[in-house]
């Protein structure tokens, strides 16, 4: 690898941990808005998206360009291609923050239903997922890429049991009917934010290892299993 190469991917790879840090945060403040009921947190997640989206630009224009110029191979070309999908990612994952925030402000006006306290774990477990699929890409840890991608399960569960219990609300009160669909939405939202990252572990394997492993779950388990 030429020494301008390597100069560029450490620089593309500084950007993408920047970004990463950023839209964690923005997790960690939509779902807190939700379970805590906090009327405002939209427009706070509105004033980072911005920067989110300007980012995303500049690091696919970097990987672009990269590509362009220095036409690597082999792991090189491994790493632009993760930074690359690891960035769509990200930029999705923001997205369904703000959606979060308006499901959130719109839930702090309805009191008289109860978020389930399932909509809470998923909340932390999603963020748990985003927190550790970053830190494998960091650390290149392919055990803990693999791990994320089996807790998918456990968000897709959740989320189903979020929604029965929406639906048996609205079948017994047809009044609550409006914040029982911005909680079916959050729940929704979240259970993306977990797909999201598991796409991102997927990623790490296959940067680590060359095996592109998308719908394909069962081979993602960890060998003591």
């Amino acid at each position: 690898m030429s020494k301008h190469l390597e100069r560029d991917l450490d620089t593309l790879e500084r950007e993408i941990l920047t970004q990463s840090a950023l839209v964690e945060e923005m997790i960690r403040l939509a779902c807190r808005g939700l379970c805590d009921r906090r009327k405002g947190v939209h427009s706070d997640l509105m004033r980072h998206e911005p920067q989110i989206n300007r980012r995303e630009v500049v690091i696919e224009e970097e990987c672009l360009k990269i590509l362009a110029l220095h036409q690597p191979v082999a792991v090189d070309l491994r790493r632009v291609a993760t930074v690359l999908k690891v960035n769509s990612d990200l930029e999705r994952i923001a997205d369904l923050t703000v959606n979060i925030g308006e499901r959130a402000d719109s839930l702090a006006e309805h009191l008289e239903l109860a978020i389930p306290e399932r909509v809470e774990r998923m909340a932390h477990t999603a963020i748990e997922m985003v927190r550790d699929a970053l830190d494998a890409l960091v650390d290149l840890d392919v055990a803990v890429a693999r791990r994320v991608c089996q807790q998918d399960d456990d968000v897709d569960l959740l989320n189903r049991q979020v929604i029965d219990e929406v639906c048996r609300t609205v079948r017994l009160n047809p009044a609550q009917i409006e914040p029982a669909l911005h909680l079916f939405s959050a729940s929704r939202h979240i259970e993306r934010i977990a797909d999201h990252a598991t796409n991102i572990a997927e990623d790490v394997v296959y940067l680590v290892e060359g095996a592109i492993t998308r719908h394909r779950h069962e081979d993602m388990r960890t060998p003591q299993q």
